[in-house]
């Protein structure tokens, strides 16, 4: 490990299993950075490719602090960012997974937004999807409609939480955010670092119920979309709809009051959810029984979602995830 003169604004932390290929795109991305005050933490989790001979390259480059190995596979994404908030010395924390990459300016316009406000949680900038080859796709994956047309929005973080992401996990890739290293570390023990799929919406949740949240209104970040991600093999099995089950639990204990007609609304998006994935029936069955015992729910509440999406065109002020989402 290097001993740094001085601690550092920004840890980066790249968390590699088997991304070889793209590690030195992602590490250059994040050295070419117009904004230098950062320590770089290299963390890989047993990788079967050459990603070790890789990262080897990198040790001793002056922003690097940290380079860590894993001598067994810890299944979990969200272990090895723990991992890396824990040797952290920044006050930020940028999860930079290894498969994407950054604009120059990412880390710069971050900082200086998070920095506008004394008690900012996560600060996050907008993505381009690109796929395996490199292609940027045409997709909007933001959603900010009119948002877009100003620089950036500051949120009190409870109501994002309860208005944003209770309902979707708008924070779509960890590469396009900082956030405050000490409101991490207080997330030690959160069983967020056992899950596979979605450990990151309970993350973020988390996070945002402790201090601002900020979007940034510029694709600053690569998103790159592959079959080997995590979240593709989420939707071929259906294991991360346990997942999302467990977080609305979790949320709803730490929202408190919350009306029964949003509670039903949000469990109704879970089964229509289900019911559109391409799974053998019985395969969709057990999720729905799952469903039912986590949730204390029924397939009465997709039909209630279903009519809500109809009355919604007659009902301006009728309750949805768009109308809410701040």
């Amino acid at each position: 490990m290097r001993e740094v003169e001085s601690t550092p604004l920004v840890s980066v932390v790249i968390p590699n299993y088997n991304y070889a290929r793209y590690l030195e795109q992602r590490i250059t991305s994040i050295l070419n950075q117009t904004f230098k005050d950062f320590e770089l933490i290299l963390l890989d989790d047993s990788s079967t490719d050459n990603s070790r001979k890789i990262l080897e390259h990198y040790r001793s480059n002056l922003h690097v602090t940290h380079v860590e190995y894993n001598e067994k596979n810890t299944g979990s994404p969200f272990k090895q960012w723990m991992k890396g908030i824990l040797l952290a010395k920044g006050k930020y924390v940028w999860i930079a997974e290894a498969d994407d990459y950054a604009e120059p300016l990412f880390l710069e316009t971050c900082v200086r937004w998070a920095e506008s406000d004394s008690n900012t949680a996560i600060c996050y900038s907008g993505s381009y999807l690109f796929d395996a080859h490199g292609n940027v796709e045409p997709r909007d994956v933001n959603h900010w409609g009119r948002r877009s047309r100003k620089d950036a929005t500051v949120f009190d973080g409870k109501d994002y939480a309860c208005c944003n992401l209770y309902w979707k996990n708008y924070i779509i890739n960890a590469s396009a955010v900082i956030f405050r290293r000490e409101y991490a570390i207080s997330l030690v023990n959160s069983h967020f670092v056992d899950m596979r799929y979605c450990g990151d919406w309970l993350f973020w949740f988390k996070l945002a119920l402790q201090g601002k949240v900020i979007e940034v209104y510029k694709e600053l970040n690569y998103f790159r979309q592959h079959p080997m991600k995590a979240t593709t093999f989420s939707r071929r099995f259906g294991d991360g709809i346990k997942e999302d089950a467990q977080i609305i639990v979790e949320m709803e204990s730490l929202l408190g009051d919350l009306s029964t007609y949003k509670k039903r609304l949000r469990r109704g998006l879970l089964y229509r959810k289900v019911k559109r994935m391409s799974l053998a029936n019985n395969i969709k069955q057990e999720l729905f029984t799952f469903l039912a015992n986590t949730l204390n729910s029924s397939m009465s509440d997709y039909y209630l979602e279903r009519r809500n999406q109809i009355l919604r065109l007659f009902l301006p002020r009728l309750l949805t995830i768009k109308r809410e989402r701040l």
